[in-house]
């Protein structure tokens, strides 16, 4: 017995990706309404590395090679906008918050889009597992070196100014 709706898996990947990049962005939109602290900087990319017990599985495995240039392609191309755009103030509270910009905005879709192209484009060369693996490794190649640069631009902005850590 066929299903009513044909189970599209990359279709469903697609757009499961299109949702959560758009729910990150609507996330970072809310988060500078809140102060931050070094915990709120530097858990997203502790949390998101246990996603590379993926690899574990054959399926999801990828040469060496390709995990390097997505991880360097992340760096390069996703994370250096995303860098120059984040920017730290202090608040009429004393505490250190999140600079909204709408540049930022603007680059977060635009790397969106050029993101969800790629994927496209790369998933008719290689297998679902596979290209689940290299955009996870090029995602992870662009959140840790911006946040690690969030962290420095955080940390050295508080030892500048007497803050009020967060909970």
């Amino acid at each position: 017995m066929g299903h009513v709706f044909p189970l599209n898996l990359q279709l469903a990947a697609t757009l499961g990706t299109l949702f959560m990049a758009l729910m990150v962005i609507f996330l970072r939109l809310r988060a500078s309404n809140k102060p931050t602290n070094a915990k709120k900087i530097l858990m997203p990319p502790i949390g998101m590395s246990t996603g590379f017990l993926m690899f574990v599985f054959p399926p999801f495995r990828i040469p060496f090679t390709w995990g390097l240039t997505a991880f360097v392609t992340g760096t390069l191309l996703f994370a250096l906008p995303l860098i120059r755009t984040s920017r730290f103030e202090v608040g009429k509270d004393g505490q250190i918050y999140l600079k909204r910009s709408k540049a930022f905005i603007l680059i977060l879709f635009a790397l969106l889009i050029i993101r969800m192209g790629a994927h496209e484009y790369i998933e008719q060369f290689i297998t679902l597992e596979q290209t689940a693996g290299l955009f996870f490794t090029l995602a992870f190649g662009m959140l840790l070196p911006w946040r690690i640069m969030m962290y420095l631009k955080y940390k050295k902005l508080k030892e500048n100014t007497p803050v009020t850590e967060t909970k």
